[in-house]
């Protein structure tokens, strides 16, 4: 009887992959050349060029799917959400799927990415005329062959003259030839900020392991120093301004120190940082913004708020391979909000829970050696001395210069924190306390240079 039962259980395994592929099979009927062109250019992420090239037919591209195991039967919600993309509502049915259903899983179980998914937008919106028009502008930068709107986009991106953060070259022929189609390249930028903004922080990489190998950062890397001059600030923001560039120098750093900063300008040092050749003989990098902000945001001088994720996102191993492997260190001293944080009287060695600060609501993108140092946590003030400068960064100053010789940077930044936690204004009533992120896979410790620095 185990055996016989052992073989129906084998048959309607089969009968259930026979009854799945049928499936795909009347979805293939449905899906026409041009569907075929759109899957292949959608599943560029996951399979090979030159496999999805060989593909004729959307059973081709399934094959390669099942093969990638990126399509199962138990979990077919890629394809559903390919199908969805191409707008392909009647056909979800066969994936046991509504659309009201995938639109609710996207935002979790999104597998096309948001600069994919622009791409294949734009190429939605432009007809033949508009297609000729780019063609014509790019000149002799594209080979004289027949092209769909995909295949060109498609070539851009394989020329490396368009990625997810450099998309200057659509924004030209897009406003040049189809403008309303700007405003979704917009809209991109913005899910993208957004996006890399709120994604969770590895718990297992948050803190260091015991034992780990000591990354020593002597580097003649960049370092950024970002000040906003404004108002009765400008003085407070220009002596922390100076006390970084020291500190850092003193440290073995290359500093460059850019003032005043537009959202414009932000944007071109942010790209020539990325790919700047000095990256491959350092090995740490550090970019520190003094400036006004409120929550998950900095502005620029011209009053542009920057999400604080799209600022990191120039620096993932995908966008920076020059500093793979190599810790990258994000110092904010910028408001998170307008709230004042409370002072409450607390005994030695107690501390009641509910007074602690909510948890970081900074996210750093999913990858590795990353830390982001705000000076206060989100949605509260950030407070400056009028004679010293902002409580953090000078603390920040202090403690490098005090610990740097014994303490990694991790431990330095508690102290920091301890530091800035008991300060308060002349009332005792305003009260500010630092918060950290991190993803470092190593002790970060900088190995100063002889003698003490002088203040």
């Amino acid at each position: 009887m185990a055996s016989q039962g052992q073989c129906l259980s084998s048959s309607s395994d089969k009968n259930r992959k026979v009854n799945f592929r049928e499936r795909l099979l009347i979805i293939d009927s449905q899906l026409g050349v041009k569907d075929v062109e759109k899957l292949k250019f959608l599943c560029q992420d996951f399979v090979s060029h030159k496999k999805l090239e060989t593909c004729s037919s959307a059973l081709d591209i399934f094959d390669l799917l099942l093969a990638a195991d990126l399509l199962r039967e138990e979990d077919s919600f890629f394809l559903a959400e390919l199908l969805y993309i191409l707008e392909w509502i009647s056909l979800l049915r066969h994936l046991n799927y509504t659309k009201q259903q995938v639109e609710s899983l996207l935002p979790t179980q999104r597998k096309v990415s948001l600069f994919r998914n622009l791409l294949y937008e734009l190429s939605e919106g432009i007809i033949p005329e508009n297609l000729q028009s780019m063609i014509f502008l790019l000149g002799d930068s594209i080979p004289k062959i027949p092209m769909t709107s995909l295949g060109l986009l498609l070539y851009l991106e394989k020329q490396g003259k368009i990625d997810e953060d450099n998309l200057t070259s659509l924004e030209y022929l897009c406003g040049k030839t189809v403008p309303k189609l700007v405003e979704k390249i917009e809209k991109y930028k913005r899910e993208k900020a957004a996006q890399l903004a709120t994604l969770p922080v590895d718990k297992e990489t948050e803190s260091l392991h015991q034992g780990e190998e000591e990354l020593f950062s002597r580097s003649d890397t960049t370092k950024f120093l970002r000040a906003l001059q404004e108002g009765p600030c400008q003085n407070e923001h220009t002596r922390s301004n100076e006390s970084l560039k020291r500190v850092f120098q003193w440290l073995g750093f290359t500093v460059h120190t850019h003032v005043d900063v537009t959202k414009g300008r932000m944007d071109e040092v942010l790209q020539e940082q990325k790919s700047h050749p000095g990256h491959a003989d350092g090995d740490c990098f550090v970019f520190c913004v003094l400036t006004h902000g409120k929550d998950r945001m900095v502005y620029s001088s011209d009053g542009v708020p920057i999400p604080i994720g799209e600022i990191l996102s120039h620096f993932t191993a995908q966008q920076c391979p020059g500093l793979v492997g190599k810790p990258k260190l994000f110092f904010i001293q910028a408001c998170q909000g307008e709230a004042i944080q409370p002072s409450v009287p607390i005994e030695a060695d107690a501390l009641n829970p509910e007074d602690t600060f909510p948890p970081l609501e900074y996210r750093i993108p999913i990858t590795v050696d990353f830390l982001l140092g705000l000076s206060t946590v989100p949605g509260y003030l950030s407070f400056r001395h009028m004679e010293e400068g902002s409580w953090y960064i000078q603390s920040l100053c202090k403690h490098l210069k005090n610990f740097v010789l014994h303490e990694d940077i991790l431990s330095i930044l508690t102290v920091v924190n301890h530091d800035v936690s008991r300060k308060a204004d002349i009332r005792g009533i305003k009260k500010q306390m630092p918060q950290s992120a991190n993803t470092l896979t190593k002790k970060v410790v900088f190995p100063a240079p002889p003698g003490a620095l002088q203040w």
